[in-house]
């Protein structure tokens, strides 16, 4: 592993508002932001994209992926261009912390879509205390 990778752990339940966030709930709420700033690339092919690009600035990688070519592809071209990658259990998981499913009438996920790889590529304009729990992992690694 390099030092711009970390391994995530299984999804914790979001903290409350105002409570201590853990990392989990911090991925949750920069991409949540992100999405809203139109800043995510969704899916390998527009991941590798801004990854190519040099646009993105964390990169978020499913430890389920089918294909092992995808995972040395994008460690790759974030080892090379010294982008933050981050590692999530599940592709679900991913893809629902990306907006990729339905959200029924008593706020639960439905229809989540898998996704094996986001990348950030606009945090927003606010920075918040999200950033900073994740700033404050990768220059504790």
């Amino acid at each position: 592993m390099s030092d711009t990778e970390g391994d995530v752990s299984t999804p914790a339940p979001a903290a409350p508002a105002g409570g201590p966030m853990d990392l989990n709930s911090a991925i949750q709420e920069v991409l949540k932001l992100a999405d809203y700033a139109d800043g995510l690339a969704r899916g390998i092919r527009k991941a590798v994209q801004a990854l190519d690009r040099r646009e993105a600035l964390l990169c978020l990688l499913a430890n389920n992926v089918d294909e092992a070519a995808y995972t040395s592809l994008v460690e790759a071209l974030c080892q090379e261009h010294q982008i933050r990658l981050l590692k999530v259990d599940s592709n679900k998981t991913l893809g629902e912390w990306a907006g990729l499913c339905k959200i029924d009438r008593e706020g639960k996920p439905r229809k989540i879509v898998g996704c094996s790889c986001v990348v950030v590529t606009d945090y927003g304009s606010n920075l918040t205390q999200a950033h900073t729990i994740i700033e404050n992992y990768f220059s504790s690694k």
